[in-house]
Order: C-alpha cells, then structure tokens, then sequence
C-alpha cells in the first residue's frame, strides 16, 4: 500500500502567520500557506504540484493545483487536478473541482462538488435494452 503513493513534490515556498499577500501568486511544486492571500494561487505548469493551507491560512480567491490540502479557509473556486484534502478544520465558500477527494469529519463546503473530468473523455452511454452496438 504505501508503494502506491507518489512521491510528493517539495514544499519550496512559504507564507508565513502573520502575512498577507495581494495579488496573484504562482508557484512550482510546494506551496504552504499559514498566512493570508487575497487573490489567486495557482500551480504554474504541468508538473505536479503540492498546496498546503493550514488551519491559519485565509485565501479569498481561486486556488488550483494538483495535489490541495486544506484545513484553513477558502473563500473563492478549488479546483484539484490530483487529490483535494479536506481536513476537520476546513471551511471552503465556493464550487469544488477535484479528481479525487478525501473529506475528514468537520469539513465543511458551501458550494457545488463536482467530479473533474478531463477534455478527452467524453462519457459514453449505451442503454441496456438497446439492440445497436
């Protein structure tokens, strides 16, 4: 089982308690957020990204990254392409986009949850009782 996991990607950045940022923030592979951000936190390019906000951190604005840890509060769109992370103290005001989700006790989401699929993939659907292959 622990084979499985991928390895996570460093966390090479920091916003520390007491912080506040303003505007748009771009990052590569690791992300913690204990302060606050008042704008946007995206992951910049196709590698795999890690995003922690910790139970401290504010962000009013679109958060978007591979792997989303969250037991702070958002306050704006989350969109995981990998895995969101909800923790006890989690709070999110806004839609959720996530490929794969795992939601502690206490976690709470005022907005929509929606499954994420990829451009690509376009369902297929057959009836049962249809005789047309």
């Amino acid at each position: 089982m622990w084979f499985n996991r991928k390895k996570q990607p460093p966390i090479r950045s920091l916003i520390g308690e007491g912080t506040a940022v303003h505007g748009e923030l771009r990052f590569t592979e690791g992300l913690r957020v204990d302060g606050e951000v008042h704008g946007d936190v995206m992951a910049a390019g196709d590698g795999p990204s890690l995003l922690v906000i910790s139970e401290k951190a504010r962000i009013h604005g679109k958060v978007i990254a591979g792997h989303v840890i969250i037991n702070g509060e958002v306050v704006g769109p989350v969109r995981s392409t990998e895995l969101l992370e909800l923790q006890p103290k989690a709070r999110i005001v806004g839609d959720v986009n996530y490929e794969s989700l795992e939601m502690h006790q206490g976690a709470t989401i005022d907005g929509e949850l929606k499954y994420r699929t990829s451009a690509e993939e376009k369902p297929t659907l057959k009836l049962a009782a249809s005789n047309e292959v």
